[in-house]
């Protein structure tokens, strides 16, 4: 039986992020295909790792006493030590601590890398966080036997640092949304097509100041939903946000059931995406999968994920005018619905991805 462990995450069942998502449905899914699966699960408090099963994925829990982004550096080092003394293959998402992956390397452990984004490009970061991410980059290039890209343009960005040959793209994937349960809307007063969301971290690089303002400039009869963790009394930018909405606009907070998000995605006339660095990402395939007419920043990322039949805005001013031009013309919003199917039917299911994972891997299984 083919072993793997998976590091890098914060473990399975998911509670955080497109990573654990993602782990989650391939655990499952090699686990039926005979494979034994392990992965690596950040806990919080004190003591020795200790294991658990879980729907026959493996679980090692390394707790660690402290919170914050050095907890997730002490947890993956840790992980990595536990990892030397085992056999099989390895996957490790995410390139944010790849120094410590040297010790893999230098043992002789095969372990594929997915490279994420440009993490070290994102503005929210200051110097030292953007030096280390940059650093661990190169050096994830370098002790990765395979890396994984999961979007063209990060497959270039990255044959910038080591040989197209070296990296395979496998795109993230989603589940489509057929239907949902509209009774979800009436706690937020909504009803079917009558409102567009906004669903990401509230961060200057996402848009969101120049979506709200593009909206709200206006009066539109037509509600934009806003989700995300707003703190209007320490962050400054979130006050921004929250100041340059109209009556329109409704921030109900961030929204973890997964049953009220999906209804609100199926529901609403546009989903809007401002983000303008990463690969795929994991909110945007989930829009194509419910079938969202997208409207989203214009740049090489996004434009690859939801197509050319999306509609796209450079700045401000532009997303304003695709406002004006698409929240009353029922036809476009129809195609472009349309389109959404289509593009993510043609590249983001999930079978689809799980089996250009099994394959990479048992490609690269070490005793295969």
């Amino acid at each position: 039986m083919k072993k793997l462990f998976i590091l890098g995450i914060r473990g399975v069942p998911a509670k955080h992020g497109g990573f654990e998502t993602f782990a989650d449905r391939l655990c499952q899914y090699l686990v039926k295909k005979d494979w034994d699966v392990t992965v690596y699960c950040q806990e919080l408090g004190r003591g020795p790792d200790y294991s658990s099963v879980w729907h026959g994925v493996n679980r090692v829990h390394v707790p660690i006493n402290r919170e914050g982004a050095l907890s997730t550096v002490l947890f993956d080092l840790r992980t990595v030590w536990h990892a030397l003394d085992q056999d099989g293959l390895f996957l490790t998402l995410g390139y944010n601590t790849a120094l410590f992956n040297v010790l893999q390397r230098l043992k002789g452990q095969v372990n594929i890398i997915n490279m994420d984004g440009i993490e070290w490009s994102r503005k929210k970061w200051g110097p030292l966080a953007r030096a280390w991410f940059w650093l661990n980059e190169r050096i994830g290039c370098w002790v990765g036997n395979h890396l994984i890209a999961d979007h063209p343009k990060i497959k270039q960005h990255l044959a910038t640092r080591v040989g197209a040959d070296k990296i395979t793209m496998i795109s993230y994937g989603g589940d489509e949304v057929l239907e949902a349960d509209v009774a979800a809307l009436v706690p937020y007063g909504l009803e079917p097509g009558g409102f567009s969301i906004i669903i990401a971290r509230p961060e200057p690089e996402n848009s969101f100041l120049e979506m709200v303002r593009a909206f709200s400039y206006r009066r539109r009869n037509h509600r934009l939903v806003v989700l995300g963790n707003f703190d209007p009394e320490k962050n400054r930018y979130h006050r921004q946000v929250m100041d340059a909405a109209s009556g329109e606009v409704l921030f109900p907070g961030a929204i973890y059931e997964a049953a009220v998000v999906q209804a609100l995605r199926y529901f609403s006339r546009f989903y809007l995406h401002g983000h303008r660095v990463g690969g795929t990402n994991p909110s945007l395939v989930e829009a194509l999968g419910a079938g969202c007419a997208v409207i989203a920043h214009d740049n090489q990322f996004n434009k690859w994920v939801a197509g050319p039949d999306a509609a796209y805005f450079k700045d401000e001013s532009a997303c304003a005018v695709l406002f004006d031009q698409l929240l009353t013309n029922d036809a476009a919003v129809s195609r472009m619905k349309s389109a959404s199917r289509r593009r993510f039917r043609e590249r983001f299911t999930w079978p689809q991805v799980l089996r250009e994972y099994d394959e990479l891997l048992t490609s690269w299984y070490p005793d295969k």
